[in-house]
């Protein structure tokens, strides 16, 4: 990263260990990482590397216990105050009493905005996420790919630079899977977020992400940080280009360094 860019996150000799009744469990180790304005970051490795754990760090959710990390050059807890993420869970956790756009408006009442500037920016992010005239319906009218759809316009609503997405599309199946995730590339081309993404897909990875961060199995450490040459427009059918399945090798590559295959 060049000194002229800015971290949007910086993380340097992280650590986390949780204490538990069986004893402490080391979720992070030794982790240090930049990301730069504009980056579009997965997170990708076994379940209970760490993934979510340094997503939930960055969004003031969990407290390291070694190391520092800064969001837009703040603790953690002052970006949380400040509102400088939306954070993007696997369910679509949204209130089944409420209608779509009474969903992604409530971060916006929580934050105490009118409401004609409530009503504008909830037209503006569902339009984003090609959601617009379904304003009325609740969720279970929605399918499952449109309720996520739904979950992200809540996250844009308030307007932070950064974007936490915690594998929100895992739960759905490779049809719709592939479709939002043309979609999400269109959605960060248009709004210049950062977006910090865990999945356990490889070619979902290598398919959305500008870098790659490849994680080894509790602690969680970094392995490996690919930086990807895929252009920034990238068709579906670019999954199938040598280029594509070289930085695909090299992230299994890298999963499998990560792993102890010992007995």
């Amino acid at each position: 990263m060049t000194e002229n860019t800015a971290s949007v996150v910086s993380a340097s000799h992280l650590g986390l260990t949780f204490e538990t009744n069986d004893g402490p469990v080391n979720a992070l180790s030794d982790v240090s990482l930049d990301i730069a304005k504009g980056e579009f970051v997965s997170f990708i490795g076994p379940s209970g590397c760490g993934k979510t754990t340094f997503l939930r760090v960055i969004a003031d959710l969990e407290k390291p216990t070694s190391g520092t990390i800064t969001v837009n050059g703040m603790t953690p807890e002052q970006a949380r105050e400040k509102r400088a993420y939306g954070y993007v869970f696997q369910a679509a956790a949204l209130y089944p009493w409420r209608t779509i756009e009474r969903n992604v408006a409530l971060p916006l009442e929580i934050m105490g905005l009118p409401a004609e500037e409530r009503r504008a920016r909830v037209r503006q992010t569902l339009a984003l996420v090609n959601l617009t005239g379904f304003e009325k319906k609740f969720p279970w009218q929605l399918s499952g790919g449109m309720q996520q759809r739904a979950s992200i316009a809540r996250a844009l609503a308030f307007d932070a630079d950064l974007l936490l997405m915690d594998e929100p599309f895992g739960a759905l199946d490779e049809i719709v899977r592939d479709h939002l995730n043309e979609q999400l590339l269109e959605l960060w081309a248009r709004t210049n977020k950062t977006i910090c993404f865990v999945t356990h897909s490889i070619p979902e990875a290598v398919y959305l992400s500008t870098k790659i961060v490849v994680m080894s199995p509790r602690p969680g450490r970094v392995t490996d940080v690919i930086e990807s040459t895929l252009p920034k427009e990238r068709p579906l059918d670019i999954r199938e280009t040598p280029e594509f399945l070289a930085i695909a090798a090299r992230v299994r590559d890298g999963l499998r360094a990560g792993h102890s295959y010992e007995d």
